[in-house]
C-alpha cells in the first residue's frame, strides 16, 4: 500500500518543471543555504540518475543555480498540491474546487509561496539525510578486504630451482579483454607469478584487459598458464589461448610488467572504442577457406581485402599472399591510416589478421565503426594459430615476434631481400648505430663488408661515432623519417 509520501514523491515525478516557471522571477543569483549548496552538490553530481525522484530534484536544482530565481518552490510544488487532492481529478484548495491540474498548479503559484517555501527547507534536509545514509551504505557495502595475492599464485614446494631456470624452455603470447577493477592489483600479481617462476618478458595490464609476452622453461611456463587459467578473473581463458613458441627466458632483457590505457597501443581510448565491437572471429580453418576462395578468384576478386594489421617491418619478413599491408611503423598509426584510406575499404569485405590477434581486436572494431565496410572479420588466434594448423598454408615467410629472436618459421619461404645487395635475406638485427634503434636486413657478405647500419645515412653517421657505455635513446633514423607517416594506398 502506497503511503503519503509515496503519493508525494510520485507526483513531484509527474510535474513537468520544463514548462513551469515561478510568478515572481528575479535576475539576481539566489542565495542558498548551507545546506541547500550541499545538496546541489550532490545532485549535480547524480543528474545522470534517469529514475524516480533523485533525477527530478537535480535537474530542478540545476535550474535554480543557474537561473537564479525564487524557483525553489518548484522542488515542493508537487507535494503541496498531491496534499490538496481530493479524488482522482479534484482538488480543493482555500475553499474552492478545482477539476483541472492546471488551475490547481496556478492558484498554488499565485497564492501558496510561503507554504512552498517552507516545505522546501523540511524536504530537502530529510531527503539528504537519507541520500547521506544510502552512499554511505554504498561505500560500505563496496568495501572489501585487501586481496591476498599469494593465494592466485602456485605452489612450487615440489620443484627444484633448477627445473625453473634450466631445460627445455619456450615463449608464451597471451592476452585477455576483460574489465579490471582494480589494474594495479593484478600488475603486483602478474610481477610477483613471473619472479616466483623466473619469468622473463613483458606484460601489459589495462583496465580493458591484460596482454603478456613471457619467456621461460616450460615447466615454468605451465604453472603460468594453470595460474591464469584458475584465476577468478582469468578462469574465461583455455589453454588454447595460450600460443607457444620455442625459446626461453633469454629470449628478453628483463621482467616488464606495467599499467597502462591499453593492452595495445592503437591510441584510441578503450572507453570510447570498446573491443566488443571488434569483427567476427574466425577459426583458422575457416580463415584459410576464405583466403582460398579469394587467391582462386585472382585479379578479378575486387570485393575483398586481405588485410595486415602489423607495422612494416613485420609484413616485409612474412605474409598472407595477395594481402594488403599497410606501410606504416607503429600500430597507434593504424587508425590514420584507415581514416586515410576509407573509399579503399567501402563496401567491401575485410579479412584482418595479426600475430596473435590482440591488434585485430581493436583494429577491427575501429574499422567497423567506420560503416563503411560490408563485413569485417578477423583470424582468431592470429598467425600463430594458424601456422600451427597450416604450416605449409598461404603465410609464407617468417613471423616477426617483439623478443631477441625477432622471427620464428614454419616454412623455408624467404620473401624479404638484403637491404644493400638484394640477395633474400630475412633476418632482422638493430642497426650498428649507437643512436638508431631500426631494425635492419643486411645479409652475412654485407655485414663483413660494414654494411650494418640500417641506412646509408645511418652508416655514415656511425664512422664517426665514439663507442660509448650508455644504452642507446629511441630516435628515428632520418631515413624512417623519409617515409610517409600515413601512406595512401590503392588496389
Amino acid at each position: 500500500m502506497m503511503t503519503t509520501d509515496d503519493m508525494a514523491c510520485n507526483e513531484l515525478i509527474n510535474i513537468d518543471v520544463d514548462t513551469l516557471a515561478p510568478h515572481d522571477l528575479k535576475q539576481e543569483k539566489l542565495q542558498l543555504s548551507a545546506t541547500l549548496r550541499k545538496y546541489y552538490s550532490f545532485c549535480k553530481r547524480r543528474v545522470s540518475v534517469t529514475n524516480g525522484l533523485f533525477y527530478w530534484l537535480a535537474k530542478v536544482l540545476v535550474i535554480v543555480c543557474h537561473n537564479g530565481d525564487v524557483s525553489l518552490i518548484l522542488q515542493t510544488f508537487g507535494t503541496f498540491v498531491a496534499s490538496k487532492r481530493a479524488s482522482t481529478t479534484v482538488w480543493n484548495c482555500c475553499g474552492q474546487t478545482f477539476k483541472e491540474l492546471s488551475s490547481i498548479h496556478k492558484h498554488v503559484a499565485r497564492t501558496h509561496d510561503t507554504d512552498i517555501h517552507q516545505l522546501t527547507q523540511s524536504t530537502f534536509e530529510v531527503l539528504l539525510s537519507q541520500i547521506e545514509k544510502e552512499a554511505t551504505s554504498q561505500q560500505q557495502s563496496t568495501e572489501k578486504e585487501p586481496v591476498d595475492i599469494s593465494s592466485w599464485i602456485p605452489d612450487t614446494s615440489h620443484i627444484t630451482g633448477d627445473q625453473l631456470h634450466n631445460g627445455p624452455g619456450e615463449v608464451l603470447l597471451l592476452y585477455c579483454y576483460c574489465q579490471l577493477a582494480d589494474p594495479q592489483l593484478i600488475c603486483a600479481w602478474q610481477k610477483a607469478l613471473c619472479e616466483k617462476l623466473q619469468l622473463t618478458g613483458k606484460v601489459r595490464v589495462a583496465t580493458e584487459g591484460i596482454n603478456g609476452t613471457v619467456g621461460g622453461t616450460k615447466v615454468a611456463t605451465g604453472l603460468y598458464i594453470k595460474a591464469m587459467c584458475c584465476h577468478p578473473i582469468f578462469n574465461i581463458m583455455e589453454k588454447e589461448d595460450f600460443k607457444t613458441s620455442n625459446g626461453g627466458a633469454e629470449c628478453f632483457c628483463d621482467l616488464r610488467v606495467g599499467v597502462y590505457k591499453e593492452i595495445v597501443p592503437m591510441g584510441v581510448d578503450p572507453d570510447a572504442l570498446s573491443y566488443s565491437l571488434a569483427g567476427t572471429q574466425l577459426e583458422p580453418e575457416e580463415f584459410h577457406k576464405e583466403v582460398e576462395a579469394l587467391l582462386s578468384k585472382g585479379d578479378s576478386c575486387n570485393d575483398t581485402i586481405l588485410l595486415d594489421c602489423r607495422n612494416f617491418y613485420e609484413s616485409r619478413i612474412g605474409q598472407f599472399s595477395q594481402c594488403l599491408a599497410p606501410n606504416i611503423r607503429k600500430f597507434s598509426y593504424f587508425p590514420d591510416y584507415v581514416d586515410q584510406n576509407l573509399d579503399l575499404f567501402r563496401d567491401k569485405k575485410v579479412l584482418m589478421y595479426c600475430t596473435g590477434g590482440i591488434r585485430c581486436e581493436r583494429g577491427s572494431a575501429y574499422l567497423h565503426s567506420k560503416h563503411v565496410c560490408k563485413e569485417v572479420y578477423q583470424l582468431k588466434g592470429g598467425i600463430h594459430k594458424y601456422l600451427e594448423q597450416f604450416p605449409e598454408g598461404f603465410y609464407r615467410g617468417k613471423l616477426f615476434v617483439f623478443d631477441k629472436r625477432f622471427a620464428i618459421s614454419s616454412n623455408s619461404d624467404i620473401i624479404s631481400e638484403c637491404r644493400y645487395c638484394n640477395s633474400p635475406w630475412d633476418q632482422y638485427q638493430l642497426c650498428s648505430t649507437h643512436f638508431c634503434c631500426q631494425l635492419v636486413l643486411s645479409c652475412s657478405a654485407c655485414r663483413q663488408g660494414g654494411h650494418t647500419a640500417c641506412c646509408p645515412i645511418c652508416q655514415t653517421k656511425g664512422k664517426g661515432e665514439e663507442p660509448s657505455a650508455t644504452p642507446p635513446q629511441r630516435e628515428e633514423c632520418e631515413c624512417t623519417a623519409m617515409r610517409p607517416r600515413i601512406p595512401q594506398d590503392a588496389l
